[in-house]
């Protein structure tokens, strides 16, 4: 029988081709710089690819690969690889989460220091014949405010070593609880006015995500520190350039550092590129030898054990069960992430704890793909596209967020239930989900029945049990041309608190809120994006 093919399409470490190809078990072919027709016509031949972020692995690349069974990706991002053909062809995507944080957490922070000291530019003066002590006077780190906007992994590597060199460090990130904050030694911001306005230096850890792209745009600029330099070595989209350009020539930024563009390599008019207080790297963050060689032979062992042993891990498009039991939980891992995705939007903004109780047959199984299929729902909105089935309970632990399951025999109303709860300092919500026939329904939210399809756009509206406001909440929602799916009343008693559930074929615009808001016995309305 012959040995499974696997290509090598980027450089990796010398070490994890060496882990492929052991014991002759796989054929590993390297090679590199391939085009996506050069890839298409390859591929068909190959059970497993291994890439870095050149290689784009495009859904006719995939269409093409007939034989291929994995996916490796050598780092974390999963970006250049289209995840939702290969999960249609049945091909598992993988990555090697954390093998680049200390590497990235150490450039960073190499950026932090050059734009305090101007070292480089120093540096190209020096080369040049000259001796300008005067232009290049720094700033000490000693005792200056860091602001960092993002505490996951990286962002917290980054806050030891700031802390270890003095600093007084404050942190924004929406989703890191108050516990986990303490334990890093930050302070943390709720306001992002406030914390740019306060700080001496500002480094970027988010993912990029509809919230947090040019989250330093020109307006949040214009409120920054006189004097700050900003570092971001994350991702490309979350500081406007061109913003950044005005901000630095005109001084209100006094520095700045960037390992990651919005399009990689910039282009030819790209408004950093000359000005004098700039210091850009092309993408180095995990470009060390000990990154590349830790996350060469991370995805190897991941692939060896795919195509050799049948053993899945990393996987960033499937759950780690035999057929037996996904038969059992499938149902539950779709309902589990729409549920996980809906608590996270009606939650306190910093939960320090989930939740996850299953109620009859389903609590026999092992509910461990469904409760990380709901932790990536719930962290979708913190963590972005960079949260999968496999890395979301180390996301959820990195952020402090407590995970549990509980579970119940049958009782009360449904055979079979799941419900998600998540909250902090005595302030919680829960929303339950089952099954009618093969139909998933939301049931219950914060113990109010309802019965909503948990899919597409929701309205929760709290209101007074007062006659008419379902007619004038039709009409407003009419006037602006939405139409109702489907609704779900619930209230505690006659002429007491209402919930209405509303399914919408589009979700409202912030102006019809309002409106809605205004008709007076309305209490409090919100948008559900499921």
């Amino acid at each position: 029988m012959n040995a499974p093919k696997v290509l090598v399409a980027d450089p990796i470490s010398e070490r994890g081709v060496e882990e492929l190809a052991k014991g002759g078990a796989l054929e590993v072919t390297v090679k590199l710089g391939l085009k996506e027709e050069e890839l298409i016509a390859v591929i068909p031949a190959y059970a497993g690819l291994v890439v870095r972020s050149q290689t784009k692995v495009t859904a006719k690349v995939i269409e093409a690969a007939t034989l291929l069974k994995v996916v490796g990706r050598a780092g974390v991002g999963v970006d250049n690889v289209d995840v939702e053909a290969a999960t249609r062809r049945g091909i598992i995507v993988m990555n090697t989460p954390g093998g680049n944080t200390i590497s990235t957490a150490e450039h960073a922070f190499s950026l932090l220091v050059s734009t305090a000291r101007g070292i480089p530019q120093a540096h190209a003066s020096m080369k040049a014949g000259k001796w300008e002590r005067k232009k290049f006077e720094g700033v000490e780190l000693y005792s200056k405010t860091l602001a960092i906007l993002g505490m996951g992994r990286i962002g917290a590597e980054f806050a030891r070593r700031a802390i270890a060199f003095g600093m007084r460090v404050i942190a924004y990130d929406p989703y890191l609880s108050a516990t986990r904050a303490r334990s890093l030694q930050v302070e943390l911001l709720d306001d992002l006015d406030d914390l740019v306005s306060r700080a001496d230096f500002i480094t970027l850890h988010m993912p990029l995500t509809k919230e947090t792209h040019h989250m330093l745009d020109a307006a949040r600029l214009h409120k920054v520190k006189p004097g700050v330099r900003i570092i971001n070595c994350a991702r490309g989209g979350l500081v406007d350039e061109t913003a950044l350009a005005e901000a630095l020539k005109d001084g209100r930024v006094a520095a700045a550092a960037l390992d990651v563009y919005e399009t990689e390599p910039p282009g030819a008019d790209f408004p950093l590129r000359d000005l004098p207080n700039i210091v850009l790297t092309p993408h180095l963050g995990a470009s060390t030898a000990e990154a590349q060689e830790s996350v060469g032979i991370e995805i190897a062992e991941a692939i060896r054990a795919v195509l050799l042993e049948g053993t899945i891990r990393n996987a960033v498009n499937m759950p780690n069960i035999d057929a037996k039991t996904l038969a059992l939980i499938g149902p539950y891992i779709d309902l589990g992430e729409r549920l996980g995705l809906f608590v996270s939007q009606i939650a306190p903004k910093r939960c320090e704890w989930v939740n996850i109780n299953f109620t009859g047959k389903v609590s026999e199984a092992d509910t461990t793909p469904v409760t990380r299929a709901v932790l990536k729902g719930f962290l979708k909105a913190a963590v972005g596209g960079e949260v999968n089935m496999v890395n979301a309970p180390d996301k959820a632990a990195t952020l402090g967020v407590k995970v549990t399951e509980s579970r119940v025999a049958a009782s009360g109303d449904y055979t079979e239930l799941m419900e998600v709860s998540a909250g902090s300092d005595g302030e919680s919500v829960s929303v339950a989900g089952t099954f009618f026939g093969p139909t998933p329904r939301i049931v219950r939210i914060n113990d109010r029945y309802v019965e909503a399809r948990p899919s597409g756009v929701l309205l929760l509206l709290e209101n007074r049990d007062r006659p008419g406001t379902v007619g004038m909440v039709g009409t407003r929602l009419g006037a602006h041309n939405i139409n109702i799916a489907g609704m779900s009343l619930s209230r505690n008693e006659a002429g007491g608190r209402a919930l209405t559930v509303l399914n919408l074929d589009t979700a409202p615009e912030e102006a019809l809120i309002k409106e809605l808001l205004a008709l007076g016995n309305i209490e409090s309305a919100r948008v559900i994006q499921l």
